[in-house]
C-alpha cells in the first residue's frame, strides 16, 4: 500500500488521523510485525520524518499535532522531543506530549513522564503512566519510588490499568503506617478501582480500625466500591 498524502494534510486533521492510525495497530495486534507494517507506511514515504521535523515546529498548533501523531504511530524515536514538549509554554502542547509519550510507551517514555512528575498533575501522569509502563516498570516503580509524588501515580496506574496482579502489594501499602499518608489514600482508590474480591477482606478490615480520618474514608469507599463490584459480576 502507498499513503497519498503529505504530512500537512496528517497535521491539518490529527484526532481523526490518530484514531484511524490507533484503530490500525489495534487491528494488526499487539505484536512487533503488525506494528511495523503500519509504521512502515509512514517511513517509506518520509512521512515519519516530517511529523518529527514538526514536533519543533514554531507553531504550537503544529507541535500539539505532530506529537498527538507521533503518539499515534508510537514512534520510540519521537521521546526525546516529546519530553522536552512537556516543558512548552503552549499547555495544549504539554498535554499532547504527555498524552503521546504514554501512547509511545517503553522504558524510555517513562523515564521521560518520571523526570517530569514535578511538572505534571498527578492524574494526567497516572493516566500516561498506565498506557506507557510494562509491568516490570510498574514493579520497579513501586519497589523504589524516588518521591512521594511518584509512589502516589504509580499506585494509582496500578489501578487504572485494573491490575489484579497488584493486589497485595497495594493491600500492603494501604495498611502500612509508615508510607505517607496520600500514597496509602491512593492504594485504597487503586484497590476500588480494581474491584477485586482478595482485596475486600483487607479494605474492610482497614476501614473499620484505621485511626487516620482520611485513610479510613478512602478504605471505606474503595471496600464499597468493590463489593459492589462483586454484586455486579455475580448478576
Amino acid at each position: 500500500m502507498v499513503l497519498n498524502v503529505t504530512a500537512g494534510e496528517l497535521l491539518a486533521e490529527p484526532e481523526p488521523v490518530a484514531s484511524a492510525i490507533s484503530a490500525a495497530l489495534d487491528i494488526a495486534g499487539f505484536g512487533l510485525t503488525g506494528q511495523w507494517r503500519i509504521t512502515e507506511l509512514f517511513r517509506r514515504t518520509g512521512l515519519t520524518d516530517e511529523l518529527l521535523n514538526s514536533l519543533v515546529s514554531a507553531n504550537p498548533i503544529t507541535r500539539a499535532s505532530a506529537a498527538r501523531l507521533c503518539g499515534a504511530l508510537r514512534l520510540p524515536e519521537s521521546v526525546l522531543w516529546l519530553e522536552d514538549l512537556v516543558q512548552d509554554k503552549n499547555p495544549k502542547v504539554r498535554q499532547s506530549a504527555i498524552r503521546a509519550l504514554g501512547r509511545v510507551g517503553g522504558r524510555r517514555a517513562v523515564e521521560a513522564l518520571m523526570a517530569s512528575a514535578n511538572r505534571i498533575p498527578v492524574h494526567r501522569l497516572a493516566i500516561a503512566l498506565a498506557t506507557a509502563a510494562s509491568d516490570l516498570d510498574i514493579e520497579a516503580l513501586m519497589r523504589q519510588p524516588e518521591s512521594e509524588k511518584a509512589a502516589v501515580v504509580t499506585v494509582l496506574a496500578c489501578g487504572l490499568r485494573r491490575d489484579k496482579l497488584r493486589v497485595a502489594p497495594l493491600l500492603g501499602i494501604a495498611h502500612d503506617r509508615r508510607w505517607p499518608k496520600p500514597v496509602r489514600v491512593a492504594a485504597c482508590k487503586s484497590l476500588g478501582m480494581i474491584g477485586a474480591l482478595p482485596a475486600s477482606d483487607g479494605l474492610g478490615t482497614l476501614a473499620a480500625r484505621e485511626p487516620d480520618a482520611d485513610v479510613k474514608k478512602a478504605a471505606t469507599l474503595a471496600h464499597r466500591r468493590v463489593l459492589r463490584s462483586i454484586a455486579t459480576r455475580l448478576v
